[in-house]
């Protein structure tokens, strides 16, 4: 089950992308896999030399009963030491932000792809938009004439 950004792909035009964990509560990996996740507003930031998934929001497990849930808590991705230091040179030196790209499961834990990304202007968004209906208009015309 993968869970897909696809707000973050519409405003961000990604660079690179990376594979790292995340470090979920029981009840939230239970939550995934049932493919209950938002990565609309979500982001990620280096802290203190660590990487956090913020504002991403994994909805309470329907039989969870544990009290004082946060479904938008910060989560800790886990990541090698050397890509961090990759990660935290190329946004120092390109203006570019960490997204988050997608969150899916291998064997039986989670990952998320984190993107280095760079934000689109509103006319690059556009013309992506027409590029895509120009080119759903010709498949339609295509079908047209086949048999």
């Amino acid at each position: 089950m993968d869970i897909i950004n696809k707000k973050g792909l519409h405003n961000y035009q990604i660079l690179e992308r990376l594979e790292a964990g995340i470090q979920l509560t029981g009840a939230e990996v239970k939550s995934l896999r049932s493919g209950r996740c938002n990565l609309g507003d979500s982001y990620v930031k280096i802290l203190n030399g660590e990487l956090w998934l913020i504002n991403t929001d994994i909805p309470r497990y329907k039989y969870d009963g544990s009290e004082n849930y946060d479904s938008s808590r910060s989560r800790k991705l886990l990541i090698k030491a050397k890509e961090l230091i990759y990660l935290q040179s190329k946004m120092k030196q390109g203006n570019l932000t960490l997204i988050p790209v997608k969150i899916y499961s291998k064997g039986p834990l989670f990952k998320v792809e984190i993107a280095l990304a760079r934000g689109k202007k509103i006319h690059e968004k556009r013309d992506e938009e027409r590029k895509k209906d120009l080119d759903r208009e010709l498949l339609v015309d295509k079908r047209k004439y086949m048999i």
